[in-house]
């Protein structure tokens, strides 16, 4: 086996979600990814832990859409609710075998099943906010991902290695430094009220005044590395234009340009799969507005891949 899963997977358990004894952990994951969830699970059980291990089967999202009908694309089963109300933990691991499998699904259906979940995504926000509930995500690198970042798989496993594990030798202590680091730059901006930020495809203002920066430190993403806010709900204004894709429920979006006023998007265009991209802001009200502002830190994440973690 790669002995960069085994030390991924250290980090995951021994770091991201800190691990304690009893601590009841939930791990998800494809079947593809059988090295990193079996050497997850051999750290959680080494920490004490008590996991639930779900893998899923290929295809099931596509196959759920297909046949699915508007009540079962909103349901959500009782054993995951119990799960996101009462477990202490979760690793959860993106490992798709084909990142397009969702493309011709009807946009309102995502809809569907996106609103399903606000209520439970919102339990386990307020569960996480408290330190009740940690959670981490990260990726498993299958040649699907390898093909959308135009790398053989080889590549892609080294840019992923390289971002999450840049101390081979000492990958929690590499996050414990980076951490501490990444702790001044969120400082810089802790009383600041306003941002404007100018390039060749933005022009946007946005009020940051009471709003506390995050320090993402591998603690719920990993690779991570960044600070973020919430902006003022009603304070952006302006324009941006960006270069690079976006790949959201398994549908590609290019070229997306957005236009604020009093902090709402008015208007948007994509050069390609706009209609997806229109009915995912009118997913409900608050999607019209902008839920982060924030900027990279990773300096092992040197091009933009497809993918959003």
């Amino acid at each position: 086996m790669d002995t960069r899963i085994d030390k991924l997977a250290d980090v995951l358990v021994n770091y991201s979600v800190s691990v304690r004894p009893k601590d009841k952990v939930l791990i998800q994951g494809g079947a593809i990814a059988e090295p990193l969830l079996k050497a997850i699970l051999i750290k959680v059980i080494q920490a004490g832990g008590f996991p639930l291990t779900l893998v899923s089967l290929p295809d099931a999202d596509e196959i759920l859409y297909s046949y699915g009908s508007d009540e079962q694309l909103s349901h959500i089963p009782e054993p995951m609710k119990l799960v996101m109300e009462t477990y202490d933990a979760s690793i959860s691991l993106m490992s798709a075998l084909n990142t397009k499998g969702l493309s011709n699904v009807p946009p309102e259906k995502m809809v569907i099943s996106s609103r399903a979940r606000k209520d439970i995504m919102a339990k386990v926000m307020q569960r996480a906010s408290t330190g009740e509930f940690r959670w981490v995500g990260t990726l498993y690198p299958t040649n699907a991902y390898a093909q959308d970042a135009e790398m053989s798989l080889a590549e892609y496993e080294d840019f992923v290695f390289n971002a999450c594990l840049p101390d081979i030798d000492d990958p929690v202590g590499y996050w414990k430094k980076f951490s501490a680091w990444q702790q001044k730059i969120v400082d810089l901006f802790a009383g600041k009220e306003k941002v404007h930020v100018i390039g060749p495809d933005i022009d946007l203002k946005l009020n940051i005044a009471g709003r506390r920066f995050i320090n993402c430190d591998g603690k719920n993403n990993m690779p991570d590395g960044e600070v973020f806010t919430g902006p003022v709900e009603d304070s952006v204004e302006g324009h941006v234009r960006f270069s690079y894709p976006t790949t959201f429920q398994g549908r590609r979006v290019d070229g997306v340009h957005l236009w604020f006023e009093k902090g709402r998007v008015v208007r948007a265009t994509a050069d390609k799969n706009e209609e997806f991209l229109l009915s995912t802001i009118d997913t409900d009200e608050g999607s019209h507005y902008v839920g982060e502002f924030a900027i990279g830190t990773n300096k092992g994440i040197t091009r933009a891949t497809g993918n959003t973690l």
